[in-house]
């Protein structure tokens, strides 16, 4: 009698982002010192910025509006009162000993954002509603410059750049409703695209303007328990938060099913190795010493301010990829490129605005000009070609002006220098030849011209229609009319 092997427990990954937002304020949350990116070390300071006995910080009323938008955007709960705390920690690069933030009264609770994955061009996306716990104001650290070179410790000394202290941040942070790390990336992203959109910050990870801490565990699959929360920091890509994550799963569950113990900790993701690495363990929670910031007042948010900043908001990324396939009839795949930047989204719709076909539209955003643009560096915004002048392109396919063909060959000249593509088909005597008459004298001297082809077509080699057709394009250099001269080809051969 054989015994069955016992069921391999299946596992699950739970997965919460924390996510730090640097706003692209004029200055700091607290004073009015610039917060412009790359200035000389401690050049953008001040007394307030660095803790001076006796100097009160002042709210940048700009730093608010940023906050409530961004909460109305992600479909959170503005309360109409809530405050700043002092959050007590030690370190170098924090010139008071103490950061303001805020704890128990937060800015915004309660929200959501939709994330749409689509796994490659033609499939249905696959769309999650990922929950908001919070949203808070708070103000940035300094930066720690480590210098110096030493066998064991790596480096003989620090300095200290206290430029970013000060420098608004949003704390934004999830529900544990992500699963894997693939809708971890697709997370944070969309909330770049929803901090770009609404304008209140740049998302820049390579300058540290989006910092996304990831807390993962893994459980059985049907259990509601927690497993150990192991945090992973030092990601600089949303591609590096994706492989993390995944790497961190795997590791996870190869633990449990060997019988070892997960301890909180928090660990670094190392690029090199494509490993996550134990940077420290912790044993408990860390007492910050939370207390009322007593030098700045409550924060009460008027119904008619907030009636002001909700009308101001524009239309989000999530909204306009449903109004683009259900309006425009678009592929998932289309409108996530179209919508992932707001410039391209708008070039797109007055594009579409002069009556020109959507489909086509898209096609040449997202695939000609999209190449020219990644090619070039350059934005869309910096683009000679005007979403009208595509417009017009479009309209000369449709009413059999030009081919693609043509169109094709006249787009380089109209990404460099712009101008009208009508005025361009016209001077350079582009014109889709589509007389009947015309295109009959030319295909009649190509068969003339190719007896045995025609006599292997005649004798059941279809697929040289193609050939034909192609000898048809050449003499005339690309400006036969393609449909009048297949269905031509079609009578003459097969007559």
């Amino acid at each position: 009698m054989t015994t069955a092997a016992p069921t391999k427990t299946k596992y699950e990954a739970v997965i919460g982002l924390e996510t730090h937002c640097q706003l692209n304020t004029a200055t700091k949350i607290f004073s009015p010192v610039s917060t412009a990116f790359g200035a000389q070390p401690n050049t953008n300071v001040s007394p307030i910025c660095l803790g001076y006995p006796g100097v009160l910080p002042v709210l940048n009323q700009k730093v608010l509006e940023s906050a409530v938008k961004t909460g109305l955007a992600l479909n959170c709960q503005i309360a109409p009162y809530s405050k700043f705390d002092r959050k007590h920690y030690f370190y170098a690069d924090l010139p008071k000993n103490y950061q303001i933030s805020q704890y128990d009264l937060p800015i915004a609770e309660q929200g959501w954002l939709e994330i749409e994955i689509v796994e490659k061009p033609g499939s249905e996306p696959i769309r999650k509603k990922i929950g908001i716990t919070r949203l808070h104001m708070e103000e940035d650290a300094g930066k720690l410059v480590h210098v110096g070179s030493d066998r064991l410790s790596g480096s003989t000394h620090s300095l200290v750049d206290f430029n970013r202290a000060g420098v608004p941040l949003l704390e934004i942070v999830s529900e544990p409703d992500i699963r894997t790390g693939k809708e971890a990336a697709e997370y944070a992203q969309e909330l770049r695209r929803i901090i770009r959109y609404l304008g209140v910050g740049d998302g820049n990870m390579q300058e540290g303007s989006l910092r996304c801490d990831v807390n993962v565990s893994v459980r059985p699959v049907g259990s509601s328990e927690f497993g150990t929360k192991i945090e992973i920091k030092n990601m600089n890509s949303f591609s590096a938060i994706e492989k993390a994550i995944d790497y961190e799963i795997q590791r996870q569950v190869k633990a449990l099913e060997n019988g070892e113990a997960l301890y909180q900790e928090t660990r670094l993701w190392e690029e090199g190795s494509q490993r996550t690495i134990s940077m420290r363990s912790k044993e408990g929670s860390s007492d910050y010493r939370y207390f009322p910031e007593p030098d700045l007042p409550p924060i009460q948010v008027s119904q008619s301010q907030l009636e002001e900043w909700q009308s101001e908001l524009p239309e989000l990324p999530a909204a306009k990829r449903h109004r683009y396939q259900e309006a425009f009839g678009l592929s998932a795949y289309d409108t996530n490129v179209l919508t992932d930047d707001r410039s391209v989204a708008e070039y797109f719709e007055t594009a579409v605005a002069t009556d020109a076909d959507p489909k086509q539209v898209a096609n040449w955003v997202t695939q000609d000009i999209a190449a020219h643009l990644n090619e070039n560096k350059i934005k869309i915004t910096d683009l000679p070609l005007t979403p009208d002048a595509l417009a017009e392109l479009v309209n000369l396919i449709d009413q059999g002006t030009i081919s693609g063909k043509i169109a094709k060959e006249i787009l380089p000249e109209l990404l460099s220098n712009g101008g009208s593509p009508k005025a361009m088909v016209e001077e350079k005597g582009l014109t889709q030849i589509s007389d009947s008459g015309e295109l009959e004298g030319i295909i009649d001297q190509v068969l003339a011209d190719h007896p045995e082809e025609v006599e292997k077509y005649r004798g059941g080699k279809k697929k040289l229609q193609g050939f034909f057709v192609g000898q048809v394009m050449k003499r005339t250099s690309g400006r036969a009319d393609p449909k009048l001269t297949n269905q031509l080809l079609g009578k003459k051969l097969n007559g």
